[in-house]
Formats: C-alpha cells, sequence, structure tokens
C-alpha cells in the first residue's frame, strides 16, 4: 500500500520577494510550511545575499518550473570599483585592490554598451551551483580547488548606467537565463581596468512577473498568523497566468480524454508549444505541435484534477 504524502494539495504560483540573508532553498521550505504544500519547487535560485523576485510553484505548478527556468530576468545591482573578491560579490574575501581611475557617466556607459549589451560571452564564477563531475562548483572552490571553465552565451538586452558615484556605479540589467550578475560587474570593472565586485543584487523581473506584485516573507507570515489558510491561497497565482506567454488550444472531449492520459493528438494549428485545456474548460496541460500537426503531451497536470 502506497504511502500517503502529508500536506495539502494545493497548487498555485506565490509571488515572493525574497530577503537578504536567507538562501533560495530556505525561502521555498518556509513557503512550503506556512501553505502546508505536498510539493512545492523554485524556478531559478537568488544567491543567499540578493533580493527580491523569487517566484515559488506549489503542487502542481512544480511541473512546470522549466518555464520560468528559461524566462528572462531583470535585476538592478550596484557594484564596486577597485576592489576585487573571491565570490564576486561582498560576501567574499579580497584579492586585490586597484586604484579607479577617473572616470565619468557618459564614458562609462559608453563602455557597457559597446561591450556588455546584446550576445557576449561570460565565464561562470568559481562561487556558482553548476556542477562539474557531479560536485557543485562551490564546494570545490572552498576546497581551494579552480577549474578552467568554458565561456557561455548569454544575452544582455539592456544594461543602463542608473548612478555613477565612484567607486560605486548602479545597473539596470535586463538579461537572458544563464547570466551572471556577478560576473557582468566583475567584466565591467576588468574592462575600465580596475577591477568590481557586485555590493547588492536584487532580482525586479521574472519572466512576465514583476516584484512590485510580490510579498516579502515577513507580510506572509503575518497574514498566515492572522488571516489563515484563507488568505494565503488568495495570493497564488494560476498555472494559467504561469504560461500565459504560451498559445492556448481547446480539444474536444474524445481528445481531451486522449491527450489528458499521455496521447498524441491531430491538430490544425501551427507548429510550437501551447497551453492546452479540455473540452470542460479546464486546464490539461502543455503539449507541442510538430511539423505533422500533431500534439505532443510534455507536461500534464495529475489526472485527479482533470
Amino acid at each position: 500500500m502506497a504511502r500517503r504524502k502529508k500536506g495539502r494539495l494545493i497548487t498555485g504560483v506565490l509571488l515572493v520577494d525574497k530577503p537578504a540573508g536567507y538562501s533560495s532553498n530556505g525561502v521555498l521550505q518556509k513557503v512550503r510550511w506556512l501553505y502546508q504544500a505536498q510539493k512545492a519547487g523554485h524556478t531559478g535560485a537568488l544567491d543567499p545575499a540578493a533580493t527580491g523576485l523569487l517566484p515559488i510553484c506549489l503542487g502542481e505548478a512544480t511541473k512546470f518550473t522549466q518555464f520560468l527556468l528559461d524566462a528572462n530576468k531583470r535585476y538592478v545591482t550596484t557594484g564596486v570599483f577597485g576592489i576585487e573578491t573571491d565570490t564576486l560579490d561582498a560576501e567574499g574575501n579580497i584579492i586585490a585592490r586597484t586604484p579607479v581611475p577617473s572616470i565619468g557617466e557618459e564614458a562609462l556607459q559608453n563602455i557597457i554598451s559597446e561591450n556588455f549589451v546584446g550576445d557576449i560571452q561570460q565565464i561562470p564564477p568559481m562561487y556558482s551551483a553548476l556542477k562539474r563531475d557531479g560536485k557543485k562548483l562551490y564546494e570545490l572552490a572552498r576546497e581551494g580547488k579552480t577549474i578552467d571553465l568554458d565561456a557561455r552565451p548569454v544575452t544582455i538586452f539592456a544594461n543602463q548606467l542608473v548612478a555613477l558615484d565612484s567607486p560605486r556605479f548602479s545597473l539596470d540589467v535586463s538579461c537572458s537565463k544563464g547570466t551572471y550578475i556577478r560576473t557582468l560587474v566583475a567584466d565591467i570593472g576588468t574592462k575600465v581596468g580596475c577591477g568590481a565586485h557586485v555590493e547588492s543584487l536584487r532580482r525586479t523581473e521574472h519572466g512576465k512577473f514583476q516584484l512590485e506584485n510580490a510579498i516579502t516573507l515577513d507580510a506572509l507570515i503575518e497574514l498566515q498568523a492572522f488571516g489563515g489558510q484563507e488568505k494565503l491561497d488568495g495570493l497564488l497565482i494560476s498555472i494559467d497566468e504561469l504560461l500565459a506567454d504560451l498559445p492556448a488550444i481547446t480539444l474536444g472531449e474524445l481528445h481531451s480524454k486522449l491527450f489528458g492520459n499521455g496521447n498524441d493528438v491531430q491538430t490544425e494549428i501551427e507548429p510550437g508549444r501551447v497551453r492546452v485545456y479540455g473540452f470542460d474548460g479546464a486546464f490539461i496541460g502543455v503539449g507541442r505541435v510538430g511539423t505533422t500537426s500533431r500534439l505532443h503531451p510534455e507536461r500534464l497536470i495529475s489526472k485527479q484534477d482533470l
């Protein structure tokens, strides 16, 4: 007999304003406990020192976290010229100090626009959760090991200098998945000729979601204490909204059952990924239409929710 999972069968996405000092997993576990949810997952980690938008998926929404992991993001960050650290941020040990050359806002923006906008190459930092031979890079770094890492392509859609009060400078950056803002700031410092590290970092957008719609962890705890579970549930965003950028298709009764059971069905729509709804209007999952117009299931919600 299968062991019954503990917790509520609650499904949705919660937008959390992560505080500094918490790991993303720490916030995830706190949210899961507050909701008493059976399952929970986040959609792209923030460093413990970073703050800002962290979407948390609960229940069936955890099956669709990949769609947010792949999403573009936006950050505001403050860097400090002249000081380099081993982690590329203020949490690390100082490894170099260099005099900061005199540079104005226009000259700095020109350096940024000419070198750090568009398709660029980045070498990931050693202090990151990327793995090499089954071990996370930051674990190897703490052991004093350094590994030659290949540069990876990322896209910087916009990179605006917000303020310059040397040695500090602030940026507003929109970028593709896989971009390391710590590396970006450090590389700008190298280009200026004095090195740099990140002093603060805040994620303001994640895909279509914005920080202004997120709730702080303290506010969430207070709401749970005085408003109860119903108030918490009212904050959740549906899976539909999570996937709102995808085109939608509604299937007939027979095709709804076939698709919901994991079978391909014939359609008459353009190739690509789509949201799929049943004949009764209920969300079934995400599928991909191939060149032969066959709709193949990629992610399905549990049949108990159909």
